[in-house]
């Protein structure tokens, strides 16, 4: 297959290319990423050079460079990954969602939708859009339940919200158009090559500064952990196998609170990288919690399972070694970014609002 990846320089993307590009028999895999500030060529370097690898910086919400995109690769298939995720960012300024989850997402679509009505019968049948999302989109559960493929809509969050929005614009592309589209919404991803802003990555390399590791609230929010390689070969099961028109659940089977998480971190440093100064919870600081803090996300992923035989090979324990022990071995890649991107400054506080005047 010829795949055109978006978003393809961040983290689940460039999981997906690597995967692509150097174990899968990929006839040829493009790249279109805009670079911002978490998509990171250097994630790419492995693939870099090899047969069918090509890279494209381009916005996905340029009409006339995603029509030239399609024209010149002739992709057999669409793997849609661009879209700015950070929760706390959405939160300080909303603007860039939008334009790129949704003004994006729409405008690819749109590309795709031409290039697709104008390929030979043979090609048009096997032409696959698969759009990945996220569980946020469903909102927060209680104590109990999952969500699970039919259930209600109920975003939170600017960036939630966005990404609503563009599933909702595939579904009609799929039911107005008949556009092959195929739909994913994953739980919390982690794994080597997470941008630092992130809780996982964030708390690995606080601790390793022996900075301040900083928890929102009590630490009780509860999230369900999907290690990066489990999902891309979730994603490559769903595009080859996958029903047209369906959406597919991927989840890691691995709830956990976050304060649980980060003294899972503290622990696993302890055996690995001991700090002379002592266990590394001493550093665990209980912050303001962020504004509208979704409680618990729990994923079902019975139907993939059911349906096309997939499931995690990771449990949380084994994920979570595996990442720290890539952080440890590889601060080529992320020392730069502390450096120069973001250094693990607090983001998503809202403002004070004014005083009216006495």
């Amino acid at each position: 297959m010829r795949i055109l990846v978006t978003g393809g320089a961040g983290f689940i993307g460039s999981a997906l290319v690597r995967r692509l590009v150097l174990q899968e028999q990929t006839e040829a895999v493009l790249v279109v990423d805009k670079l911002t500030y978490a998509g990171e060529r250097r994630s790419l370097r492995d693939c870099e050079g090899k047969p069918g690898f090509g890279f494209l910086q381009a916005d996905i919400a340029d009409a006339e460079a995603m029509a030239k995109a399609f024209a010149e690769f002739r992709p057999d298939a669409v793997m849609h990954l661009a879209a700015e995720s950070h929760v706390d960012r959405s939160i300080a300024g909303a603007a860039p969602f939008i334009h790129t989850n949704i003004v994006g997402t729409f405008t690819l679509l749109e590309a795709a939708r031409a290039y697709w009505n104008a390929l030979p019968a043979e090609q048009r049948a096997g032409f696959r859009f698969l759009h990945i999302s996220t569980d946020e989109v469903f909102g927060s559960l209680g104590a109990t339940g999952l969500f699970t493929e039919t259930t209600p809509y109920s975003p939170r969050s600017p960036y939630s919200a966005s990404k609503a929005g563009s599933d909702h614009l595939v579904a009609a592309w799929h039911e107005t158009y008949g556009l092959p589209t195929l739909m994913t919404n994953c739980s919390n991803n982690y794994g080597p090559f997470h941008f630092p802003e992130k809780l996982i990555p964030l708390t690995i390399l606080n601790a390793l500064d022996g900075k301040a590791l900083p928890v929102y609230g009590k630490g009780e929010n509860v999230r369900d952990w999907l290690f990066v390689e489990d999902h891309v070969a979730a994603l490559i099961t769903v595009l080859r196998r996958g029903k047209v028109g369906e959406t597919y659940n991927v989840g890691g089977n691995s709830e956990r609170q976050n304060i649980q998480v980060v003294q899972a971190i503290c622990d696993t440093l302890d055996r690995l990288r001991p700090d002379a100064a002592g266990p590394h919870r001493r550093l665990i600081s209980f912050v303001a919690d962020r504004p509208g803090h979704d409680a618990r996300y729990a994923i079902d992923a019975s139907k993939l399972k059911r349906e096309l035989g997939w499931e995690p090979a990771e449990n949380f324990e084994s994920g979570l070694e595996k990442t720290i022990r890539w952080y440890l071995d590889n601060s080529w890649w992320w020392q730069p970014l502390r450096e120069r991107v973001y250094s693990g400054e607090r983001i998503g506080l809202l403002a004070e609002p004014a005083k009216a005047a006495s």
